[in-house]
């Protein structure tokens, strides 16, 4: 942005008695009766580019135009009323919503008292007619959030025949490994999406406006510290020629040294290994583009609507049971409340909130019945717990549906629990082959989480030639981030950051002496 420091006196005084050019506006929702806050709330500026309330109520919204009389913001949630303010004089940090209840003879007003069973049906036979559209480009938010607990690390050596790998080397690298660790990534870009039936990587690209990671360096920067060491010491101690023979459990692999790990040029070496490390980070920014872009597809297909989706309570409605629980009240339209859960095998139940009169389906909050992955064998195991989330859609300018709101939250659980025992062989030796030995017992339990939110802003249809057009940027990185910065994002619309991720911050360390 360029500042003028020198303005003609006139436009001083203009300036001083007209509203900003940008205005930002943080509130928080709440339920008028239980003081609940109220997540997924829409905020719209005009009922035309708006925002979603985070999962505590909060917002904030971005305006870039001067405020005029005619400018007001609407608030809007699934079984509340609809409330607006002028912008203008908008000064709110507290935004409260009355529940909306229906009464017996509004429903008497619906067309036709439809079975559940019909309901679901007209659902499916609207599909194509609510979610249309060929071409499209949305502005939208994209966050993902990763995050680590070890809840049990352990590493008890049997026995060693190199002198440094011992009990004491062991616990200290155990130490210094976070029992915490999470990061996230940010992106505010614009979606081209081509629904036609072609190639992958000719349906979708990505225009990224801006992008941050916020993760701690100096995690990596141990586990680099630590791998130095542990290769300075089978330098040390291991043979040319050697290999080994890895044993856990019941099975055995065997791994030979690379030779060039035996070079006396120790700075050659040393520069070798920063090299590929500088090569392995610039392959993961310069992929930075595509893994976001494949990123935000996949969370769209994971809805209903893809008909490859495990979220398949539409396309194969056979599998499940339905209930109309309620009905409850949006923008003024009416839909049905409808939960759904599997008859046999499916993976998710829900609650489904229907338009009452086009059939199409607004929101779809599921959650996992069972566990979707499981593993268990030799002491290695995997369970995959949790799956749960949520969709959002609203009409968009061609009067069809288009995706406001995404959200998915993972989470398993992985443990080790086996004895361990590495040995060396070297096929040059006379006599004895075997070298040294190690052994011992890992017992490791650790659960990680993850979660993808996508907020759309602006969804327009495009044409063929607009789509093809368009070309992506060839390298896009993303700015790292060692702390929360409120000043990042300032001037864009995004989803407000939680609790969590305002607290972020790297641990410091002690400078180098």
């Amino acid at each position: 942005m360029k500042h003028h420091y020198f303005l003609p006196f006139f436009l001083v005084l203009f300036c001083a008695t007209t509203v900003a050019a940008q205005t930002q506006i943080h509130a928080r929702i709440l339920d008028s009766t239980s003081q609940a806050p109220i997540p997924f709330a829409t905020i719209s500026f005009n009922n035309t580019s708006g925002v979603i309330s985070n999962d505590v109520g909060q917002f904030q919204l971005q305006i870039n135009k001067t405020i005029s009389a005619k400018d007001s913001l609407y608030f809007s949630c699934l079984g509340y009323e609809s409330k607006q303010f002028k912008v203008q004089t908008f000064q709110d940090s507290l935004i409260y919503l009355k529940p909306k209840s229906i009464e017996l003879g509004e429903v008497m007003l619906f067309n036709k008292n439809y079975t559940v069973e019909e309901i679901i049906d007209k659902v499916e036979d609207n599909l194509d007619k609510n979610y249309a559209g060929t071409f499209s480009k949305s502005k939208l938010f994209f966050r993902t959030t990763y995050g680590s607990n070890i809840l049990r690390k352990s590493v008890k050596i049997k026995a060693s025949t190199i002198p440094e790998f011992n009990q004491e080397l062991t616990d200290s690298i155990l130490k210094d490994i976070p029992l915490h660790s999470s990061q996230y990534t940010e992106v505010l870009g614009e979606f081209y999406k081509n629904k036609l039936k072609t190639a992958e990587d000719t349906i979708i690209k990505l225009d990224i406006i801006k992008a941050s990671e916020l993760y701690d360096k100096n995690n990596e920067m141990t586990f680099e510290a630590y791998e130095n060491k542990l290769n300075a010491i089978l330098k040390k101690h291991v043979k040319r020629d050697s290999y080994f023979k890895i044993k856990s459990g019941w099975f055995g692999t065997k791994e030979d040294i690379d030779s060039s790990f035996f070079q006396d040029d120790s700075d050659k070496q040393s520069k070798a290994f920063l090299e590929a490390e500088k090569k392995k980070e610039a392959d993961k920014k310069k992929d930075f583009l595509k893994y976001r872009k494949y990123g935000i597809n996949s969370l769209e297909k994971s809805s209903f609507t893809d008909e490859d989706s495990s979220l398949n309570c539409i396309y194969k409605s056979n599998r499940y049971e339905f209930e109309l629980l309620d009905y409850s009240f949006l923008n003024d339209q009416y839909v049905y409340k409808i939960a759904f859960k599997p008859k046999r095998s499916e993976d998710y139940k829900g609650v489904l909130y229907i338009n009452t009169d086009d059939f199409a389906v607004i929101r779809i909050d599921f959650k996992n019945v069972k566990s979707l992955k499981t593993f268990n064998l030799f002491g290695v195991s995997l369970n995959v717990y949790k799956r749960q989330g949520s969709f959002i859609y609203t009409k968009n300018n061609t009067d069809s549906y288009s995706l406001k709101y995404a959200e998915i939250e993972t989470a398993n659980k992985v443990a080790i629990d086996r004895p361990f025992k590495i040995i060396e062989k070297n096929k040059h030796v006379k006599g004895r082959r075997k070298q040294n030995e190690l052994s011992g017992d890992i017992n490791f339990i650790a659960t990680n989480y993850s979660k993808k939110e996508m907020v759309v802003f602006e969804n327009n249809t495009i044409t063929q030639t607009d789509f093809n057009t368009f070309k992506e940027k060839a390298k896009v990185e993303p700015i790292y981030l060692p702390a929360y910065d409120p000043e990042f994002w300032k001037g864009y619309n995004i989803i407000e950051p939680n609790k969590a991720i305002k607290e972020f911050k790297s641990i410091e360390t002690a400078p180098e002496n």
